[in-house]
């Protein structure tokens, strides 16, 4: 396997992880009081779930676009 997707699914698996610990932390009860004040979740919990999606696709985009070598 390439360094390149070696990076790819350290990414994505990252930013899984992240995701999930947004949206898990985007149910707890101080994200559900200020969503309900002021209709946004915390700063925390949003760039958990930001990062995740950016880290998550940066991933897959190296997984599938991968440099075509002789090696993949």
């Amino acid at each position: 396997m390439i360094p390149g997707r070696i990076v790819g699914v350290v990414l994505l698996v990252v930013g899984v992880a992240l995701l999930v610990i947004g949206i898990n932390s985007s149910h707890s009860v101080v994200d559900r009081v200020s969503n309900t004040v002021t209709g946004r979740f915390t700063d925390t919990t949003t760039w958990y779930i930001v990062g995740g999606i950016a880290a998550g696709v940066l991933g897959l985009l190296m997984l599938i676009m991968g440099r075509g070598g002789k090696n993949s």
